[in-house]
């Protein structure tokens, strides 16, 4: 059984298309969804180690994400906006991540966001960190 929609993301005409950048520029979540913050996910694994590349920190802190949404019976298609912190971002940088979200997301409308670039996060190594909201049918 699937569950309803509460999302719908949007790219308004007028701005410029972002699915390039793994983002879209609107989300709509219906009134009297349950809704979902997740606190910012690291790219550390269940052991607490962060790979030394960026790239791989990126896949770990989504599958990091998919598990609190998980817990909550929710998925990556439940979210609707993401705050990015990435240190020392780069182009580089921005085109790893959009290539782990393009394989998270597939073929579905990646969500809102917001990346900052930071000096530093909280762990010593640590280069990217994934804050998201999720909104699911109200129970």
């Amino acid at each position: 059984m699937t569950k309803p929609a509460v999302i719908t993301l949007s790219n308004p005409e007028g701005l410029y298309d972002p699915s390039a950048n793994a983002y879209s520029h609107v989300a709509e979540v219906q009134a009297g969804s349950r809704l979902l913050s997740i606190a910012g996910q690291g790219g550390e694994d269940a052991q607490g180690t962060l790979a030394p590349e960026f790239a791989e920190q990126a896949r770990q802190a989504l599958v990091n994400l998919q598990t609190a949404l998980a817990s909550k019976g929710a998925g990556l298609g439940d979210v609707y906006k993401l705050t990015l912190l990435i240190v020392d971002h780069s182009e580089a940088r921005l085109q790893q991540w959009v290539a782990a979200a393009s394989q998270a997301w597939g073929s579905a409308m990646t969500p809102t966001c917001t990346l900052i670039p930071v000096p530093r996060l909280a762990l010593d190594g640590m280069l990217i960190e994934i804050d998201a909201m999720a909104a699911l049918p109200a129970r």
